[in-house]
Formats: C-alpha cells, sequence, structure tokens
C-alpha cells in the first residue's frame, strides 16, 4: 500500500537525491515551481525532461536511465497514464544499479498497480500527494 502516514512521508522526503522525471523549465508550472522549492531547501534535484538542456541551473537527463549520479527517490510529474513505464523504468535502474528507494506520485497522478510492483521490489511509494506541501507541513 502507498504511504499516508506522516511517519512514512517524512521517510519519503528524507531521501536525496531526487529525480524529478516531468520537470518543467517554465516558471509557473507545478513541474518547475516544485522542483525549484526543493532544490532551495538542500535537495539535490536531478532534472528528467528529454526536451530541455537544462532545467534549474542542471543538466536535464532524456531519461531515468541517462542519470549518471545515484537517485534515492523519483519524484513524478506525468500524467497517470504514463506511470506504468516510468515504474518500469524505475524498477530497471533499481535492478541495475541498486539505487532508487522510493517513488513520489505528485498530486493528482495515480496508478495502484504500477505501485504495487514498485513496493514489491521493495520500494517506499506514494501517491496523488503534492512533496511541496507535505514537506512545508512535516519539515517547514
Amino acid at each position: 500500500m502507498p504511504v499516508t502516514d506522516d511517519d512514512g512521508l517524512h521517510e519519503l522526503l528524507s531521501m536525496d537525491p531526487v529525480a524529478v522525471v516531468g520537470c518543467s523549465s517554465t516558471p509557473g508550472k507545478a513541474a518547475h515551481d516544485i522542483p525549484a522549492y526543493l532544490q532551495e531547501r538542500g535537495y539535490e534535484v536531478i532534472p528528467v525532461n528529454p526536451y530541455a538542456d537544462e532545467i534549474l541551473g542542471r543538466e536535464a537527463y532524456d531519461s531515468l536511465a541517462d542519470v549518471e549520479e545515484e537517485i534515492a527517490l523519483v519524484d513524478v510529474f506525468r500524467p497517470s497514464e504514463e506511470v506504468s513505464d516510468i515504474v518500469d523504468d524505475v524498477l530497471a535502474r533499481h535492478e541495475a544499479r541498486g539505487d532508487v528507494e522510493g517513488l513520489w506520485l505528485q498530486l493528482g497522478i495515480t496508478d495502484d498497480e504500477a505501485l504495487a510492483r514498485a513496493e514489491g521490489a521493495g520500494l517506499l511509494t506514494t501517491q496523488d500527494r503534492c512533496m511541496k506541501v507535505e514537506h512545508s507541513r512535516l519539515l517547514g
């Protein structure tokens, strides 16, 4: 089951670096402003967006597989129908590199079946929650 309690959310929020799948280069969009908020609070934010070269002063990667650094948490800003494929990428990386401990699906994004697969591989997950809201509430 995806995490819903404060202890579990706190554990997810303690994971760093954070790869943001669907990170936007457009200020004013949640997929830009929330990663910027996290970066301002000390998180190492790794943007994943095949249509951008740089976001938030960092190189943007085309895919999770292309990220050279270690990833602890994957934060997803893509439509729910894309989550299953993203989880496939997360699990492939988890198996190959042994990193990625958690998966966070932002507000409005859900996929129970995909999250069950991630949890079966040992990842901590949550869905339909805003990382900025939960960070402000628990750690703000």
